[in-house]
C-alpha cells in the first residue's frame, strides 16, 4: 500500500495578483516545506499521526500561516491558539483551544491524547498541562508579527462590531495514510482576528474540523468555523463514506455544498486508507499541497489559475 499526504493552509480570497509575487513564493515555499516534513517520514515507513503532527509543526513555525507563529490576534491584542489530532486506528484524539504560551500547539493536543484521560483542555489549563508534559513555552508576543497586528488595528477601526469573516480562513492541516493503511488528521488555527469572548471555532473540535476514521478518511477543514461546527463537517464527511457509499471526493463536495447552503464557505482536505485523496473549497483560493510516491504538487488559486 502507497502512502499520501495532503495539507492545507487556509481558504479565503486569495486570487492571481491579489498577493505580492514574493508572498506567494512564501506561501508556496511553506507548503513545500511542510510536505517535506511529512513525507520523509512516511517514506521511511512511519506512522500517518507522526507524519500529520511533523507537517502541522512546520506550518506553525510559519508566520505565512494562522497558526502558531504568525496567528491572528484576539480583540485585546493577543494570541489564543487551538489545535486537534485523530488517530484513525482507534479514533484517539486530543484537542486543546484558547493557548497562549505553548509553542507547538498540535504537540500540545498530542499530549492530552497521550498523556491524560481527557479529549479537549482550554485557556490556562491546557497551557499549564502542556508545561507539565515538557512542551517549550514562550511568551505570548513570540506569536505575534507585525502584519498582524496591523489586521487587527484596520479591522478595529472599523468599529467595535467588527467581525473578520469574509477575508481568510487561516487554518492549517494536514492529512496522511501511511504504508500500513492507518489515517490520521491534525488541525491548528489562530481563529478570527477580532475575536472575542473566548469563542472557539471548529478546529479543535473534534468532529466538526478535524476527524480520522480508519473505516472511512481523515479530514481537516478550514472555513466559518460556526458554520462547520452546526454541519459536524469532518465527522459527516466520513459518515457519507462509511454509511452512504459515496466516494471521497463526492462526499467533500456535498459536505462544502452544505455548509454552503448553510451560509458559510471555507475548504476540506481528506485521505483514505486506500490512498485516495480529495480537496476542494469554496472561496476563491485555499493555500494546499499533496505528496506521494508519485510526485507532489502545491497550490494556491483555483485549478485553471495554477495552470
Amino acid at each position: 500500500m502507497s502512502w499520501k499526504l495532503v495539507i492545507h493552509g487556509g481558504s479565503g480570497s486569495m486570487r492571481p495578483g491579489g498577493l505580492s509575487k514574493e508572498m506567494d513564493e512564501l506561501g508556496r515555499a511553506g507548503l513545500s516545506a511542510a510536505l517535506d516534513a511529512g513525507a520523509a517520514i512516511l517514506e521511511a515507513g512511519g506512522s500517518a499521526l507522526d507524519a500529520v503532527e511533523a507537517t502541522a509543526r512546520v506550518l506553525e513555525e510559519d508566520a505565512c500561516f494562522n497558526a502558531g507563529r504568525g496567528s491572528v490576534l484576539a480583540y485585546d491584542g493577543h494570541v489564543e491558539l487551538d489545535a486537534a489530532i485523530m488517530d484513525g486506528r482507534d479514533r484517539r484524539c486530543g484537542a486543546v483551544a484558547g493557548l497562549r504560551s505553548t509553542r507547538a500547539p498540535i504537540s500540545a493536543a498530542r499530549a492530552v491524547m497521550e498523556q491524560s484521560p481527557h479529549v479537549l483542555m482550554s485557556y490556562e489549563g491546557a497551557d499549564d498541562f502542556a508545561c507539565e508534559a515538557g512542551l517549550e513555552q514562550v511568551p505570548n508576543r513570540w506569536f505575534v508579527t507585525p502584519e498582524r497586528r496591523r489586521q487587527l488595528d484596520e479591522l478595529l477601526a472599523r468599529g467595535s462590531e467588527a467581525f473578520d469573516a469574509d477575508i481568510k480562513y487561516g487554518t492549517i492541516g494536514a492529512v496522511a495514510v501511511d504504508v500500513l493503511g492507518h489515517v490520521a488528521s491534525a488541525t491548528s488555527t489562530g481563529g478570527l482576528t477580532a475575536k472575542r469572548w473566548g469563542r472557539i471555532g471548529d478546529s479543535p473540535l473534534v468532529g466538526a474540523g478535524t476527524y480520522a476514521d480508519d473505516r472511512a478518511a481523515a479530514v481537516s477543514a478550514t472555513g466559518l468555523g460556526e458554520v462547520f461546527i452546526r454541519a459536524a463537517g469532518a465527522h459527516e464527511l466520513c459518515a457519507r463514506v462509511r454509511l452512504g457509499g459515496e466516494g471521497l471526493q463526492e462526499s467533500l463536495d456535498g459536505v462544502l455544498e452544505e455548509i454552503k447552503s448553510l451560509g458559510g464557505n471555507g475548504g476540506m482536505i481528506a485521505v483514505a486508507p486506500s490512498g485516495e485523496a480529495a480537496w476542494g473549497f469554496t472561496t476563491p483560493g485555499m493555500y494546499r499541497g499533496i505528496a506521494g510516491p508519485d510526485g507532489r504538487q502545491v497550490a494556491i488559486y483555483d485549478e485553471e489559475s495554477e495552470r
